[in-house]
């Protein structure tokens, strides 16, 4: 059962694009939260810790970036 993923970005943000064509190429399913549309999505983020997009977010876990972590994220969002 895949567990939820959202993807905390901002329009023109090209790590934000990567980040969402490699969870379209795993088949992995995912929630857009624009962070400039909503000040909520804002402090969303920094409670993760983050101040900037991409984060992308599977349950607690919470990854900044196009970063090679983000593939065991996506692993573990597939489990």
């Amino acid at each position: 059962m895949s567990k939820q993923v959202i993807v905390y970005s901002t329009d023109g943000c090209v790590e934000c694009t990567f980040v969402k064509q490699m969870l379209e190429e795993e088949g992995v399913p995912f929630e857009v939260r624009d962070v400039m549309a909503s000040e909520e999505h804002q402090k969303e983020v920094e409670k993760f810790g983050f101040m900037g997009v991409p984060v992308t977010v599977v349950g607690e876990q919470a990854v900044k970036g196009f970063t090679p972590e983000l593939k065991d994220l996506i692993a573990n969002a597939k489990q």
